[in-house]
């Protein structure tokens, strides 16, 4: 199998310093401190192709320096590079140049390490010629063109069977920052079927009034506990029950009724940690996760100095039926995993596998 790999080094960079993406953000990015985030991924998808390909040989095409090559060599493969970015700072318009080239290529599959926009960008190159294949590394991800992990992107890039169509969604950044999700179809793609590729985002999620009600009353009554409110509606629904309006898709820090810190970054949050320190998270609709997708300021570093209570409309857990964790630290994501209880209304919890 001949497989394309291009990586947008730059994508995600802006999650964790709380700029919500990096479209237009780099530079502010870098000025907070920000590491970029798909080149880690991107060698833990080229590590798992090579594992893969010590089982079965595969051709694996990249595209020059930080936008693939680099990565695999440095995973130990020896890819066959196409072409290279134009300039220092890469672009939209090299991934398509990419995307492009492989097709030209015959490649069976492309796969790309980043977020919506370069699903987007590849989506639009390839039309509906060449499957395609996303490892996560984006901070938004609403499209279902996405495998759940850079390893699960390897996995399926090497054994899938058949492939279906499906929708690449993207959304206006600078409205998300201000609050406002409108995702917006962008191109539809084709994509292999395999479990562990993701769903679509989804936006709504039925009634949590009694459920916030709850939550809010055991905040209050633990004063001596930090709280790290994550984004979402049904988080959200719990900040306006304790009487202020957070960040609808920020992270918020609450402590003996006060706000610590309003949409924090990742810095932030470690700084207002005290001894006893409690996440309080959403899972996204449609998708299941916890950790890993649209709020990468809860960083293993955060989440390693917190309790993890998650909290959820009985709705959205029949839709999701499972839930999932992608926090850039595998053996992070394995602790997580197993079986949790999950909030579900003032008094009742559920229990929940993340798998």
């Amino acid at each position: 199998m001949r497989i394309g790999v291009v990586v947008n080094p730059i994508a995600g960079m802006g999650g964790r310093v709380g700029l919500k993406g990096t479209d237009g953000k780099v530079e502010e990015a870098r000025a907070l401190g920000a590491d970029p985030r798909a080149p880690d991924r991107a060698r833990r998808a080229f590590e798992a192709l090579a594992d893969a390909d010590d089982a079965e040989p595969h051709d694996i095409l990249t595209w020059g320096g930080s936008m693939g090559a680099d990565d695999a060599r440095a995973a130990g493969l020896d890819p066959t590079v196409l072409g290279y970015p134009e300039e220092a700072e890469t672009s939209s318009a090299d991934t398509a140049r990419a995307a492009e080239a492989f097709v030209e290529a015959g490649v069976d599959l492309v796969v790309f390490v980043g977020g919506d926009g370069t699903a987007a960008d590849v989506a639009e190159a390839v039309g509906t010629d060449v499957p395609i294949l996303g490892a996560p590394a984006g901070v938004k991800v609403y499209s279902s063109v996405f495998a759940v992990s850079p390893e699960d992107a390897a996995a399926v890039a090497t054994t899938f069977e058949r492939t279906e169509r499906r929708e690449v969604m993207d959304i206006d950044e600078d409205d998300y920052r201000e609050g406002e999700v409108h995702p917006e179809l962008r191109a539809v793609a084709v994509v292999p079927v395999a479990d562990d590729v993701q769903s679509s985002k989804q936006l709504g999620g039925g009634t949590v009034d009694a459920l916030a009600a709850g939550v809010a009353d055991d905040v209050r009554a633990s004063p001596e506990k930090t709280y790290v409110l994550g984004p979402g509606s049904t988080v959200g629904a719990v900040k306006s029950e304790l009487g202020f309006e957070g960040s609808p898709i920020g992270v918020d820090v609450w402590r003996d009724g006060e706000v610590v810190s309003l949409d924090a970054t990742e810095a932030e949050i470690l700084d207002a940690l005290a001894e006893e320190n409690v996440i309080l998270v959403s899972p996204i609709g449609g998708q299941g996760f916890v950790f890993g997708r649209g709020n990468p300021q809860l960083s293993p570093a955060v989440v390693r100095r917190c309790d993890v209570e998650i909290v959820a409309s009985r709705s959205k857990l029949d839709d999701v039926g499972e839930l999932r964790v992608d926090t850039d630290d595998p053996e992070l994501d394995e602790e997580l995993r197993g079986w949790t209880r999950v909030r579900v209304g003032r008094f009742e919890r559920r229990m929940m596998r993340i798998v």
